[in-house]
């Protein structure tokens, strides 16, 4: 079902113009079939993606190959809402080149960015952000994975995991703890290029959507100081503000998916034959409807405020979380009604919204679960009245 969302005055004419242009190319392009190897899809949709351009708005910089010289967030969320509508693995496969790379396009030295950005942008190497630990996930602060200070280089031992493309990137950003000061502000981040001596892929994880994901080892990784991102202690800061960038993109990417589960539903009631007529004549079927695309407006007007508000210069920390909390959660609660409607059609294997039902559930996790995005708001709102 046509949206009329872009008419919204959240968007400019470019914005526009962008998800009209990539819907048609993603109709074009993009794959439909499921593939069997997730990882050689994976690096022909960055290639893809790269030599048609989409791939220029997830960096920074123009000089560096970014289409802008700061990211668009209302243009990243609009390409991965478009991607998403059409294909979640061609969605994860931009994401992943924006966050793998954000730190660097935010943070970068010079030399850096001109080595890395302008391969990203063009698709012709892969990135990854490696945060979370076995026994660090949403409190990032309690990681453990540490680097040591060797003259001009750092050595890095310990663990990485739920890393997305772990095993086919060319190049991590890796954050790690460097001793500066206690808890998050002895945090730094390296990059570390996939051929690194001590570096190895440990174990690949396989998961409900597949996606190419792994837990990274570092054993006496040894990686020069010009390739620390920032000063020593200021990880913690560059990973919240990539993740400032891309937690709102998260919700775009579920409205992607519930607005697919949505146009499949509504195609279902309308021809699915019941007692002389069709579902979508019974009000039942009218009121779950109503309800989905009641979800997905409220939850588009959060993401689209939000990634506003972040290209305005104003802080999204608690707009964001709004979004991801109720975008993927209502994206969850769409996708489950539109299986419903399908009845046992929607639960046989790489139907449409069966594939839906599969790829949403890991939004409510990742860059920070929802119990996460309840805290942050919470105490932010505390913090506002205690000013």
């Amino acid at each position: 079902m046509k949206s009329n969302h872009l008419d919204w005055p959240f968007f400019d004419d470019r914005h526009r113009a962008l998800a009209t242009e990539l819907d048609a190319w993603a109709a074009q392009h993009i794959d439909q079939h499921h593939a069997t190897d997730v990882d050689a899809q994976c690096k022909v949709l960055v290639k893809q993606l790269g030599a048609a351009g989409w791939l220029r708005h997830a960096v920074g910089g123009t000089e560096h190959g970014g289409n802008v010289d700061v990211i668009d967030t209302r243009a990243i969320c609009l390409i991965r809402e478009t991607l998403a509508r059409h294909s979640g693995l061609a969605d994860f496969a931009f994401a992943m080149q924006g966050l793998g790379s954000g730190a660097i396009s935010i943070a970068g030295t010079d030399e850096q960015k001109q080595s890395y950005l302008g391969r990203v942008a063009r698709g012709e190497a892969i990135s990854a952000f490696a945060l979370s630990e076995p026994d660090a996930g949403s409190d990032v602060a309690a990681m453990s994975c540490a680097a040591t200070i060797d003259g001009d280089h750092a050595v890095l031992n310990g663990q990485k995991t739920w890393i997305s493309n772990g095993g086919i990137a060319d190049f991590y950003v890796v954050f790690v703890r460097s001793g500066e000061a206690p808890g998050a502000r002895g945090i730094s981040a390296f990059i570390i290029d996939a051929d690194t001596p001590g570096f190895e892929i440990a174990e690949r994880i396989d998961v409900i959507a597949p996606h190419p994901l792994a837990t990274l080892r570092f054993n006496d990784c040894r990686v020069p100081l010009t390739r620390r991102i920032g000063e020593g202690g200021e990880g913690f800061k560059i990973a919240m503000r990539t993740l400032d960038i891309f937690r709102t993109s998260v919700a775009a990417a579920a409205l992607g998916f519930a607005r697919r589960a949505f146009d499949e539903a509504l195609q279902r009631a309308k021809t699915r034959k019941m007692f002389g007529g069709v579902l979508a004549d019974f009000q039942l079927t009218q009121a779950k409807l109503a309800q989905m695309a009641t979800t997905i407006d409220s939850a588009a007007l959060l993401t689209y405020r939000a990634a506003w508000q972040r290209d305005q210069g104003r802080s999204v920390t608690r707009e964001a979380a709004m979004a991801k909390l109720t975008a993927t959660e209502g994206a969850q609660q769409v996708i489950d009604a539109a299986v419903q409607i399908f009845g046992g059609l929607g639960v046989v294997s790489e139907q449409p919204v069966e594939r839906l039902y599969r790829e949403i559930r890991s939004l409510r996790i990742y860059e920070g679960a929802t119990e996460v995005q309840q805290l942050i708001i919470g105490r932010d709102l505390l913090k506002e009245v205690g000013r």
